[in-house]
């Protein structure tokens, strides 16, 4: 996104000289109209994200979080840090943040929504913001909340299953949170000055390369791929001034990266999971693997390539690069060299694409073929992927600006598209709130029932299957499947349930 160039001449009324008060006036006018507008477009996503996150109150536990919340209801957030460490999988950081949830059950899933989203949200603009300042670039009020809420609602609501992505806790903090943390990082870096605010930064993404070494497998390959990406090219991106210590924040960030990766490899938890799913006797780097995973990674790209609502990242970056200008200043502070928009966005695709396979390839041998439709995983480079066609649409912006093309028009056909792609986003999101809304009422009547036998002394009852959007429930695919059956007997504190045929 840094869309370094002048600004557009405006040209003087007639009988005005250039620099007249008359001139400022209009310029300060036209400013805030562009305020105005962009905000009131910025409205759109932001309306969407509310209405998601007001639909969060129909979230209720299932899958893995049946397991998760018995442990840190008996032992806390720590019994299930250690639980994660050596028995399940080894991210304790993972089981951090899941255990901050799980600490309040039921409420913990409904309220995960509204503060995942804003985090989410708060973290983009703060990115964008900085992002724009360092690269000495002016814009409009709004512009950056416009831009963060379109890459958010994108983001969240673009994918094949929403509910995955935005609504389950457990799905969210590893693959939805984990990209969004990790670009969170740059933010000190952005904003740094001097002496103080360079070894802050370096600080942060050490601290925050171990984090996500623990957090998240596939975050930690996106970011080990951009940040080798930058040490490579750093020649061809930074002035001479800032060059060295960019490769020094992202050797940092690597180094963090690999020591929080093998804590986690090395751990009891991480050995068990790799038993459990035959991972310790298959390796993906064996030839078929790899060519397993790049079917599917194809199969991948045509489904994320043919989504439609992407395109709206792109109209978001084209009305920065239309609307951006360089700030006034003088050039020796500057640390980015001039812009090249092919070079950046070449880079950009590779990275994407590089580091989508590579966690196709280490999520291949715990998924198998289904590793194409379990699309939660997708989103660790699915940011990038958001990020990259902001970008390109700002270059775009930028090129139509600075060959004086009729802005006018595409400004407005820009303003369309974003506010089309929420409408398109809108309408899923409609029905999926319908689905969890059903689902509640069930799982409410259900777990009402269940507590008030088990409160009777009853120490085997029937549980029914409550699903929603393909998530897993005790007995689902006709009663084959039986996990996690055992969690959710525990979670009512009885000895075990079996299948039931129909609600109570």
């Amino acid at each position: 996104m840094a869309v370094g160039a002048s600004s557009v001449t405006v040209p003087p009324d007639p009988g005005r000289g250039p620099g007249s008060a008359h001139e400022e006036e209009g310029g300060e006018a036209r400013g805030s109209r562009t305020a105005a507008w962009t905000t009131g477009l910025a409205l759109l996503p932001l309306g969407l994200l509310a209405a998601a996150a007001w639909l969060g109150r129909y979230v209720r536990p299932s899958a893995d979080e049946w397991c998760f919340l018995p442990v840190v209801r008996d032992e806390g957030i720590s019994g299930l840090v250690g639980r994660f460490y050596f028995t399940d999988n080894g991210r304790v950081g993972n089981g951090l943040l899941v255990g901050l949830y799980a600490k309040f059950p039921v409420a913990g899933h409904q309220w995960y929504g509204l503060v995942s989203g804003a985090l989410v949200l708060g973290l983009l603009w703060a990115l964008t913001a900085a992002l724009l300042r360092r690269a000495g670039q002016r814009v409009p009020r709004g512009v950056p909340l416009l831009v963060a809420a379109m890459i958010t609602a994108v983001f969240l609501f673009a994918t094949p299953n929403t509910y995955k992505t935005f609504y389950w806790p457990a799905a969210s903090v590893s693959h939805t949170l984990a990209p969004v943390l990790a670009c969170a990082a740059a933010i000190p870096l952005l904003r740094s000055r001097g002496r103080r605010g360079r070894i802050a930064a370096l600080v942060v993404v050490v601290l925050a390369g171990v984090f996500m070494g623990t957090l998240s497998e596939e975050a930690s390959v996106v970011a080990l791929v951009v940040l080798c990406g930058v040490v490579l090219f750093a020649g061809r991106l930074f002035t001479e001034r800032a060059r060295a210590f960019a490769r020094g924040w992202c050797l940092a960030g690597m180094a963090g990266v690999a020591a929080g990766t093998l804590l986690l490899v090395t751990s009891p938890g991480s050995r068990n999971r790799r038993e459990r799913f035959g991972a310790e006797t298959t390796s993906m780097l064996a030839p078929e693997s790899l060519i397993a995973s790049l079917r599917g990674y194809v199969r991948i790209l045509e489904t994320v390539l043919t989504t439609w609502q992407y395109a709206g990242a792109v109209a978001a970056g084209v009305l920065l690069g239309l609307l951006a200008s360089r700030r006034p200043g003088p050039r020796g502070r500057r640390v980015l060299l001039p812009c090249r928009p092919l070079l950046l966005t070449g880079l950009g695709a590779a990275a994407f694409l590089v580091s989508g396979y590579l966690c196709t390839v280490i999520t291949y041998p715990v998924f198998g073929p289904r590793v194409v439709t379990a699309a939660r995983t997708w989103n660790d480079y699915l940011l990038l992927y958001v990020l990259l066609l902001v970008a390109a649409g700002a270059f775009l912006g930028r090129a139509l600006r600075l060959r004086g093309a009729a802005t006018g028009a595409v400004t407005g056909l820009a303003a369309a598209l974003c506010a089309v792609t929420v409408l398109g986003l809108a309408a899923p999101l409609y029905e999926l709130g319908h689905d969890m809304r059903v689902r509640a009422q069930k799982w409410d009547r259900q777990d009402r029932w269940l507590r008030e036998r088990a409160a009777e002394g009853a120490r085997v009852l029937p549980y029914t299957p409550v699903s929603v959007s393909g998530m897993l429930e005790p007995f689902s695919a006709n009663g084959t499947r039986i996990w996690p059956a055992q969690c959710v007997a525990d979670y009512y504190r009885l000895d075990r349930v079996t299948r039931g045929t129909r609600l109570p």
